[in-house]
């Protein structure tokens, strides 16, 4: 992939999306790189990972080029976790006392988000969690120092069961990998189809090893089950091995079926030809965007990267201008500074305004909801729209019984 400066069309966007950064000149930077810590497990998942690093990398040439934040360049130090909690920890101490590095970014496995976040409160660093979804990031296991970016499980779960309500379909069988995620992705998505349909009821959850799904078996279990509907949480390997499988089995045919993350370009494209059609996904159809801020996204990431954007190219180019804004706003590399400026904090980004909430720390983004179908031997969505990720969130008072008083 080749590299350069890509700032036509843009150039509204960046000013907006820096909140006040600009004004410098590239030469007039001055001083050593402001340093983030990026943590995540480029080759354990390289098929988010890398195109949120391209995204990353594209923000941060856009914010150097239009004179850094305060007068200084910002830079991102990347570091692989291998998908694992123990080495993220490591790599996060590192950052932070060696590499001298302001704040922490990254993190994709929910496990891995946690671990980090845990360390961050401990250690009075802030930390933005980008892409990890459980809800404990931001209520049960939310603390001051951490703030996360992509819209959480509940909000991407609540947006598929409205859908579901709107559907014949009665009961309901799930299928979630066994961990924090995929554990609340199903306990969203009950809490919430149940409320909009009291008569809705669930008749089997499959619960396979993350990356070790046994896709033949939680096939046949789901089938015994005779729902009407199947929710599925599965994804990266695991999804190919269980529409491959559940295809086979005719599991689909005749049945809603509701996924979450499944329209993401990530695991839609490997699926080819074999993607399914008529599920109702969360996604990014990059593909049909026409006229606005994310078709002039979309244009100049291919340029800076050469090839088309993932849901992970947003969530990194959206990442860098969070942290450029934040660290604008505090006036300082302050990690107290940078937390306070987080708290409220608003950021234009391709998809929209943002806002970073005060009272969970859970930002505004939202996600694209849409019907799978084949086009030109691939996947993509049609007949999407955009969903505010501010309604698709619980009120005031829940969020306070959900997070711990700090």
């Amino acid at each position: 992939m080749h590299r350069k400066t890509v700032l036509t069309g843009l150039a509204g966007l960046v000013a907006a999306a820096a909140l006040g950064i600009a004004g410098l000149p590239a030469a007039a930077q001055d001083g050593e790189p402001i340093k983030i810590g990026e943590i995540n497990h480029f080759t354990r998942l390289p098929a988010f990972a890398e195109p949120y690093r391209t995204g990353i990398e594209m923000a941060v040439e856009e914010i150097n080029a239009e004179g850094g934040v305060l007068g200084r360049p910002l830079e991102f130090v990347f570091r692989d976790d291998q998908g694992e909690p123990g080495e993220a920890i490591r790599i996060a101490e590192e950052l932070m006392t060696r590499e001298g590095t302001v704040m922490l970014t990254g993190a994709i496995l929910s496990n891995v988000g946690l671990a980090i976040s845990s360390l961050a409160d401990r250690r009075e660093w802030v930390y933005l969690a980008s892409e990890p979804l459980a809800d404990a990031m931001v209520w049960s296991q939310g603390n001051p120092w951490t703030f996360r970016l992509r819209p959480s499980t509940y909000m991407q779960a609540a947006m598929l069961a409205e859908a579901a309500a709107q559907t014949d379909a009665v009961t309901y069988a799930t299928i979630a990998p066994n961990y924090a995620y995929g554990k609340d992705a199903v306990a969203a998505f009950k809490e919430v189809l149940t409320e909009l349909k009291p008569e809705v009821e669930f008749v089997a959850e499959q619960w396979p090893a993350l990356f070790g799904i046994d896709a033949g078996a939680e096939v046949q279990a789901l089938e015994r089950a005779k729902p009407d509907a199947i929710y599925n949480v599965t994804f990266g390997p695991d999804l190919p091995k269980f529409v491959r499988e559940g295809t086979t089995r005719g599991l689909f045919e005749g049945r809603e079926v509701f996924g979450l993350l499944s329209g993401e370009p990530e695991y839609m494209e490997p699926l080819g030809d074999e993607a399914p059609e008529g599920w109702t996904v969360t996604g990014y159809p990059w593909y049909d965007f026409e006229g606005d801020a994310n078709a002039e996204f979309v244009s100049a990431y291919q340029e800076f990267a050469g090839e088309s954007p993932k849901n992970g190219s947003l969530v990194g180019y959206a990442t860098a201008k969070s942290v450029a804004a934040a660290i604008e706003k505090a006036g300082s590399t302050e990690s107290d500074a940078i937390r306070q400026a987080f708290e409220g904090l608003e950021v234009a980004i391709p998809a929209g305004d943002i806002t970073y909430r005060e009272i969970d720390n859970q930002s505004t983004l939202g996600a694209w909801v849409g019907t799978t179908a084949l086009r030109d031997g691939g996947g993509v969505m049609v007949d999407w729209s955009y969903k505010n990720g501010a309604d698709y969130l619980p009120d005031d008072e829940t969020v306070q019984e959900l997070r711990p008083s700090e």
